[in-house]
């Protein structure tokens, strides 16, 4: 089958990329598989966009509407410069709000993967009733979670000083993000440098980098709203799968088996990856979330 064929092959689910106002924003996403199938919404992390699911979309649209915001300030979700928009983790789960919203959303699962994780959470206890089940990837909601690398993140937090704000500058370095995607992987150099390269392309637009330094401050919301997460979880019990790739620097395996403390069926896989590990386990990723999604969403009628 020559490339042309696959990319026309109905048997291939396609992914197609769209954009919605939503709270002032032209939310840009990606969307994959049957529009009368269970949903799945898939939210990046930092300093990525939708692109990181780019492989992952493909192996999970057979069953299930896959949808993939880019979060303000990422990728290529626009933000009017009149919005007077606050980057905060408030407003990017208001935006995310507002954007399911507008696409009708009532009941999906949600596969949460760092920044992704702290802004669907705070979705889940707005709206309990809408989640379905849960994918943290790498998406931390326990201090014992927190690796010692957020030592430098930690200082600026505590003393937010032009010189504490500049030292959080290395992590949107093109370096910086290349290490997120590297480390802790077994072979480093079969990451494909798509997107590292976008991430660092991105962020160095004009103003970005201020976006960025407004939401490493305000990460230290998420980590204060850590018990009300928790207490979501206990009083509603979403089923939810954490799978991790065990050698991230930032959200160790600790993070991982904590959610079993608050629901007890919760399932933990760890795999021999890094941060990102849809760059190298997306093949695994998929299959274990096909497996889970398959018992707690209903299959396509």
């Amino acid at each position: 089958m020559t490339s042309n064929q696959v990319l026309t092959d109905p048997c291939v689910p396609q992914t197609s990329v769209h954009r919605v106002e939503a709270d002032g924003v032209s939310v840009f996403y990606r969307a994959a598989g049957p529009m009368d199938a269970p949903v799945v919404l898939l939210l990046h992390g930092f300093p990525s966009s939708s692109f990181q699911f780019r492989m992952l979309m493909p192996l999970l649209a057979g069953q299930y509407r896959v949808i993939a915001p880019d979060l303000p300030g990422f990728g290529f979700t626009d933000v009017p410069a009149g919005r007077g928009y606050r980057y905060s983790f408030d407003s990017l789960a208001r935006t995310l709000n507002e954007f399911t919203e507008a696409l009708g959303l009532e009941r999906f699962a949600m596969y949460v993967f760092d920044y992704g994780a702290p802004t669907g959470y705070r979705l889940a206890l707005a709206h309990p009733e809408r989640i379905a089940a849960i994918v943290s990837q790498n998406g931390n909601a326990y201090e014992e979670g927190l690796s010692a690398a957020w030592a430098t993140t930690r200082r600026y937090w505590e003393s937010p000083t032009p010189e504490n704000r500049e030292a959080m500058r290395a992590m949107f370095s093109l370096e910086g993000i290349r290490m997120q995607y590297t480390h802790g992987v077994v072979d480093p150099e079969a990451i494909a440098p798509e997107g590292y390269t976008l991430d660092a392309a991105l962020a160095g637009r004009p103003g970005n980098d201020e976006i960025q330094l407004d939401l490493f401050l305000d990460y230290a919301s998420n980590v204060k709203l850590y018990p009300d997460f928790q207490e979501y979880f206990r009083t509603w019990q979403p089923p939810l799968l954490a799978i991790w790739g065990k050698n991230d620097p930032f959200f160790i395996p600790a993070g991982a088996e904590a959610y079993r403390r608050d629901i007890p069926n919760a399932e933990i896989q760890l795999m021999d990856t890094g941060h990102f590990a849809l760059e190298t386990h997306a093949v695994e990723v998929a299959a274990a979330m096909n497996r889970f999604l398959a018992q707690h969403l209903n299959r396509r009628r």
